[in-house]
């Protein structure tokens, strides 16, 4: 459980209901103050040097009477909602290192250290017989491994994931593009809650907040960035699935794609992702073998009788060295300024985490 102060969060919540104050000036806010509690105090002058243009000092300083920071902790309790702040040590440390991540995770149900192991199946909402029997084998077999599903709940492709990985006795997280308390589809509602039981429902956007056409495509960044790769099962050329797929692309995401009939409109967009090199799904196999995950049960069961990942300096300076390029031993000790024996060690602890693999000839690389 995070340990922030949560008069502190109340303060993250209300700034991030001002309009044009969004997640980037948010934290510039708390970079420049050390706390959003003292930011709200300020005056205008002081606002302007953390980075507010004057429109949106304007818009904190008529959002501040009408905004009470204890209220809004209290509406969140009310809805069992929580709030995770960018700054939270329990906040999904895979999106926080995106662009631009949400300055507030608002959270129902539970992320556990297992979700990890996040992949994201997204698809058409107008899906095929073909692709909703794609998604469900596939997700069956991805949770059989371990593997947390991340979806948006949509109508299709979506659902059908979210369904699937449920009907596994699986985990899988919804990212909603509004409010926690504003289920869309409203078909969904009951869905909602038990991914809430079993996985968890997130949003960046605050209470109350309809779900416009505009939120959906930021909305999209969050699904591919609490996840290794994003699977694109089904989707046409003006899909919103493919929106994700780029933003996977951006993060530095692997995107794969499972393909269709060339006749069929709903598999343009996949077919289309594939030709520029996305990797081809045929099985949930493929998934595993392209994200490193194809032993991620033992992975986990190591994880929790080890420690988790970088649980000494050691391990950290290593996760710090090494990249998706291969690196000699002797290259990361002399990085490292450590002894080969002590940098052996750590990378040994790694491997067994599932953080680091060691090529040939005593090359290493992240793992992910």
């Amino acid at each position: 459980m995070s340990d922030a102060d949560p008069l502190e969060t109340g303060y993250w919540i209300a700034f991030n209901r001002i309009p044009g104050v969004g997640a980037i000036k948010i934290k510039r806010l708390y970079d420049r103050f050390g706390s959003l509690a003292l930011a709200w105090q300020s005056d205008p002058a002081g606002l302007g040097r953390a980075g507010l243009e004057a429109k949106a000092v304007e818009s904190v300083l008529a959002a501040r009477p009408r905004l009470d920071p204890e209220r809004e902790l209290a509406a969140l309790a009310r809805q069992a909602v929580r709030a995770l702040t960018v700054v939270d040590p329990d906040y999904p440390e895979r999106l926080r290192q995106i662009y631009a991540p949400p300055a507030v995770l608002y959270l129902r149900g539970e992320l556990l250290p297992a979700d990890e192991l996040a992949v994201a199946v997204v698809g058409t909402r107008r899906a095929t017989m073909y692709g909703r029997e794609a998604a469900e084998a596939l997700v069956a077999e991805l949770v059989a491994n371990s593997i947390t599903i991340v979806s948006g709940l949509a109508r299709g492709i979506d659902t059908v994931s979210h369904r699937a990985a449920l009907q596994a006795g699986g985990r899988t997280v919804a990212v909603l593009g509004s409010g926690l308390d504003v289920i869309y589809p409203y078909e969904n509602k009951r869905l909602a809650e038990e991914i809430a039981e079993r996985g968890a429902v997130v949003s960046e956007y605050p209470l109350g907040t309809k779900p416009d056409a505009a939120n959906f495509p930021p909305r999209n960044r969050i699904i591919s960035g609490l996840s290794l790769g994003t699977v694109v099962v089904e989707a046409g050329e003006d899909s919103g699935a493919l929106i994700t797929a780029d933003f996977a692309l951006e993060q530095n995401r692997e995107v794969l794609a499972v393909p269709g009939p060339i006749f069929a409109r709903t598999s343009r967009g996949t077919n289309r992702l594939i030709q520029q090199g996305a990797k081809l799904v045929l099985s949930a196999q493929d998934v595993l073998d392209e994200l490193n995950l194809a032993s991620a049960p033992q992975q986990m069961e190591m994880r929790e009788l080890l420690g988790a990942v970088a649980a000494n300096p050691t391990e950290v300076t290593l996760l710090g060295i090494l990249t998706r390029e291969p690196l000699h031993i002797d290259e990361v000790c002399r990085q490292a300024v450590l002894p080969a024996a002590e940098v052996l060690s750590a990378l040994a602890m790694l491997e067994l985490k599932g953080a680091v693999r060691q090529l040939g000839g005593m090359h290493y690389v992240l793992a992910r």
